[in-house]
C-alpha cells in the first residue's frame, strides 16, 4: 500500500509546533529585555499580543509554502525561509495593531527584539530538529526499500539521480539489470542482487516495499512486469516518458520522485493522515490491550504453569510488511515441544494450502483450549502493535516455513502490516478450509481499506470472540 504525498503543513506539523513554542520563548524575552520581569505580572496586553502572534503562526504556515521540502534545504536556504516567515508575521501583527489602532499599548521595539531573537531561536531549532528527524528516518525499521529495475545504460545516472538528494524516505536495498545478467557486481555502490529471470524469486526472499522501474522495452513485457509486481503487492514507480497505458494501472498518481518525473501505480494508496490516524488507533488500543493483558497474565499465568511447566509467553518469528521479520507474542497454550510435533500432525491437517489448523489438537494444553476458544491467548500481541511491528486490524502474518511456500499472488497478503484481527477472522476462521479464500479475504480488506472499515471489524471481532464464533 502507498502514502500519497501531503501538503506540508499537515506532514510537517512537527515543525509548526516547534515554531510555535520558539514565537513564545521569543515574544517573552523580547519583553522582559524592553520592560523587565515585572511586565509579564497580569499583563493583559502581553498575552492578547501573544494569542495573535501565535494565530498568525498557524495562518502563515496554512497559506504559505514554509515547510515545502524543509528536510532538503540547506543552510542558506532555511535561513532564509525563516527571515520571510517572521517578516510576514511581524507585517500581519502591525496591519493588525494598526486596523485595530492599539499601537500606543506596544513597543516597537520588542518587536525589534523579536525578530532577532525567534530568527535565531527557530533556525537554530529547525537545523537541530531536521537533524532529528533525517537520523531517526534513516535508523527507521520502516524506511522504505526501493529496489531499481533498469537497463544497464541507464543504470548508474538513475541510481545516482535516487541517491543524490539529502533526505529520502527510501533506501535503495538493490538493482536489477532489465537487459544482460549482472547479479553479484556493483553499481554505483548498490549491489545487483538478481538478474531479471530471478528477480520474482528475490522478491519473495527479501524485503521489497517499492520497485522504481526504468526500462526502455515493450511496452508490453513492462505493462506485464508492472502488473506481476502489484498483484504481489508491491509498489511501482515508473519511467514518466513510458507509455504503459495508465488506464490499465490501478490507483495512478503522477509525481517528483527525486528529480525524477513518475507514475506511481500500488493496489491501494492512503493519504498521510488516513496513516496517522490508523496508528493513533494502534497506540491507544495497544495501551488499553497491555493492562488488560497484565490482568490475564496475574490469573493464567500460574494455571499455565503448574499444567505445563515452562515459559508464560510463546515467541515466534513471523512474516510482517513486504517481508520484514519480528518476533510474535502469546500466552502459552500448548505443550514446549509443540513445534517439533506438528511435523509428525500435518497429515492431520485440514487447511488447504499453506497454513496448519487441525481439531483437537494434542499439543494444546487443558486451559490452552479456553484461552484459545476465547481468544485469550492472543492478547501478548498488543505489545507487538505498540512496538509498530502490527496493527489492530491487518492481515495474519504468516510464519516463515509458511511464508518460504508462498505463490507470487500470496505475497499480496503482506502489502500492509499484519493485524491483530481481519477479514478473515470476523468471516469464521475456523470454517474456512481453503488458504486461497483467505489470500482473497486479505485482498479484498487491502483494496477496500479505510478507518471506517477497520471500526467495523474492531467491532465485529468484539461480537465474534464473545459468541466463540469461529475460535480455534
Amino acid at each position: 500500500m502507498y502514502r500519497k504525498q501531503q501538503k506540508s503543513i499537515i506532514k510537517h506539523l512537527d515543525f509548526l509546533i516547534l515554531d510555535i513554542i520558539m514565537l513564545i520563548i521569543s515574544y517573552t524575552m523580547a519583553t522582559i529585555i524592553r520592560d523587565g520581569w515585572h511586565s509579564l505580572r497580569a499583563n493583559a496586553a502581553f498575552l492578547s499580543m501573544l494569542g495573535v502572534l501565535i494565530l498568525l503562526q498557524v495562518m502563515v504556515a496554512l497559506q504559505g509554502n514554509n515547510y515545502n521540502d524543509i528536510l532538503r534545504r540547506g543552510y542558506l536556504v532555511e535561513l532564509k525561509y525563516v527571515l520571510i516567515q517572521n517578516a510576514i508575521v511581524l507585517a500581519a501583527a502591525f496591519t493588525f495593531m494598526f486596523v485595530t489602532k492599539s499601537q500606543p499599548k506596544y513597543s516597537r521595539l520588542v518587536f525589534g527584539y523579536l525578530l532577532i531573537i525567534n530568527t535565531v531561536l527557530t533556525y537554530s531549532a529547525h537545523l537541530m530538529w531536521k537533524r532529528v528527524v533525517r537520523r531517526r528516518m534513516v535508523n527507521s525499521k520502516e524506511r522504505t526499500h526501493l529496489l531499481v529495475i533498469s537497463e544497464y545504460a541507464g543504470l548508474e545516472a538513475c541510481i545516482g539521480r535516487l541517491r543524490s538528494e539529502w533526505y529520502k524516505e527510501y533506501k535503495i536495498t538493490g538493482a536489477v539489470v532489465y537487459d544482460r545478467p549482472m547479479k553479484g557486481r556493483t553499481i554505483n555502490n548498490i549491489p545487483v542482487v538478481a538478474d531479471m529471470d530471478e528477480l520474482f524469486q528475490y522478491l519473495k526472499k527479501e524485503v521489497v516495499d517499492e520497485v522504481f522501474l526504468n526500462i526502455d522495452g515493450n511496452n508490453q513485457e513492462r505493462l506485464t512486469i508492472t502488473e506481476d509486481l502489484l498483484e504481489m503487492g508491491i509498489t511501482v514507480h515508473i519511467n514518466i516518458n513510458m507509455d504503459l497505458g495508465q488506464g490499465q494501472l490501478p490507483n495512478p498518481i503522477v509525481h517528483n520522485m527525486s528529480g525524477c518525473a513518475v507514475l506511481t501505480t500500488s493496489i491501494k494508496t492512503a493519504t498521510f493522515y488516513q496513516m496517522v490516524m490508523k496508528r493513533m488507533m494502534d497506540i491507544a488500543g495497544g495501551i488499553v490491550g497491555l493492562i488488560l493483558t497484565a490482568i490475564l497474565f496475574v490469573i493464567f499465568a500460574p494455571i499455565i504453569y503448574i499444567q505445563s511447566p515452562g515459559p508464560i509467553f510463546f515467541a515466534q518469528e513471523r512474516v510482517g510488511r513486504n517481508g520484514r521479520r519480528f518476533k510474535m507474542y502469546k500466552f502459552r497454550s500448548m505443550y514446549p515441544d509443540a513445534e517439533k510435533r506438528k511435523k509428525e500432525l500435518m497429515d492431520q491437517n485440514k487447511m488447504n494450502g499453506l497454513m496448519f489448523k487441525m481439531d483437537n489438537d494434542p499439543r494444546i494444553i487443558p486451559i490452552g483450549r479456553l484461552m484459545r476458544k476465547t481468544s485469550i491467548d492472543e492478547f501478548p500481541q498488543f505489545w507487538n502493535v505498540l512496538k509498530g511491528d502490527m496493527s489492530l486490524v491487518g492481515t495474519r502474518p504468516p510464519t516463515v516455513d509458511e511464508y518460504e511456500q508462498y505463490e507470487n499472488h500470496h505475497r499480496v497478503r503482506l502489502a500492509i502490516k499484519p493485524g491483530l484481527t481481519g477479514m478473515w477472522q470476523i468471516s469464521g476462521r475456523s470454517d474456512i478450509t481453503d488458504f486461497e479464500e483467505v489470500v482473497a479475504l486479505d485482498n479484498q480488506y487491502i483494496n477496500d481499506w479505510n478507518l471506517r472499515l477497520d471500526i467495523k471489524i474492531l467491532f465485529r471481532t468484539v461480537k465474534v470472540v464473545l459468541q466463540h464464533k469461529g475460535s480455534v
